[in-house]
């Protein structure tokens, strides 16, 4: 101990160390009085987490704009099915996340009631699943029923699928028809599944847009999921999100072009239509043509037949002289009839 140093207090506690100025409890001390913080404290300018086994393939802004679009169209596909079910039905968007179809699959419950659908033009095979016990309740209020099914672990039968099978097609119109700003689609559904393990279309790396809907009506409630291809519906998302205030308020149509003529439809390019010529010079009696047989020969007038009258389907439309073309008989036309 130098003589500068104070003398310690032999009151205090000794834990073998010489004790300085306090510090300040959970704020460590740097190098030349520097403030470090704690190793716990968030550092925003560098790395953060990222989860690889759930990516979100959109940009927050992007991603703000699709929940709204998606939402509309939850309120659009309510209205339908509360029509299509003479019953109030409650629709609401829980989630919208991209996840792989292998973790997708996993969160169904065994079983629930999937249509296997795709969307023309479009490539790809989508999912719509809905719970099963939802799925009986709507079949119960199409067949009249007050909409309440008994909890059960059984499929869905294949009549009780015909029948939820337009519950399906109304929502997946609905769908596709808040994208035709964009893009005509149409839905075709291709079968059904009970459990996401026997969907082999599928690639289990698939990434999947999953919009996730709680429904209900009366007491019935559960879940409606559809999973879409990330893939084949990211180029409708990108011109949704970068063009949405353009989509909002249309442009004028341009100008349509002077009518030069009329326009031909294609549709009647194989279409067969009777050609007739005729000529008038020649006049029998109905004995005389009755008494015609196989080697007469009938007498014409060779200035009257200079004049022919050529006829559409029964109606006149050109007038032309006989000649031949390639050794065959031909009628040349001369003028067009307008009447």
């Amino acid at each position: 101990m130098t003589p500068d140093m104070p003398a310690p207090d032999p009151a205090a506690p000794s834990n073998g160390f010489l004790e300085t100025e306090p510090v300040a409890a959970g704020i460590p001390e740097g190098e030349a009085g520097q403030f470090v913080p704690p190793a716990d404290a968030p550092n925003k300018d560098g790395p953060k987490a990222y989860d690889f086994r759930n990516p979100m393939l959109l940009p927050p802004a992007d991603a703000r704009k699709l929940r709204l679009h998606q939402e509309d169209f939850v309120q659009a596909a309510a209205a339908r099915l509360s029509i299509h079910l003479r019953s109030e039905f409650n629709l609401a968007l829980s989630s919208l996340e991209t996840v792989a179809f292998e973790k997708v699959s996993k969160n169904w419950a065994h079983p629930s009631h999937l249509t296997l659908f795709k969307m023309d033009p479009l490539r790809g095979v989508c999912i719509l699943q809905t719970s099963a016990q939802l799925g009986l309740c709507m079949v119960d209020r199409q067949m009249g029923g007050p909409g309440q099914a008994t909890p059960s672990d059984q499929e869905i039968s294949e009549i009780e699928k015909v029948l939820l099978e337009q519950t399906a097609q109304l929502f997946l119109e609905e769908w596709c028809g808040h994208w035709s700003g964009l893009k005509e689609l149409k839905p075709a559904i291709l079968g059904y599944e009970s459990s996401g393990g026997f969907i082999r279309a599928v690639p289990p790396e698939t990434i999947m847009l999953v919009v996730s809907m709680e429904a209900g009506f009366g007491e019935c409630k559960g879940q409606i999921q559809m999973s879409v291809p990330f893939a084949i519906m990211e180029p409708l998302i990108l011109r949704f999100c970068r063009g949405s205030e353009t989509l909002a308020a249309p442009a004028p149509p341009a100008p349509a072009p002077p009518v030069t003529g009329w326009k031909w439809n294609p549709c009647f390019d194989e279409v067969c239509v009777p050609v007739t010529a005729e000529w008038e010079g020649l006049e029998m009696t109905a004995r005389q043509i009755l008494a015609l047989k196989v080697g007469d020969v009938l007498p014409l007038d060779a200035k009257r037949l200079q004049k022919i009258n050529v006829r559409v389907a029964d109606m006149l439309k050109f007038q032309g002289r006989p000649g031949t073309l390639a050794g065959q008989w031909a009628v040349e036309l001369t003028q067009a009839v307008n009447r």
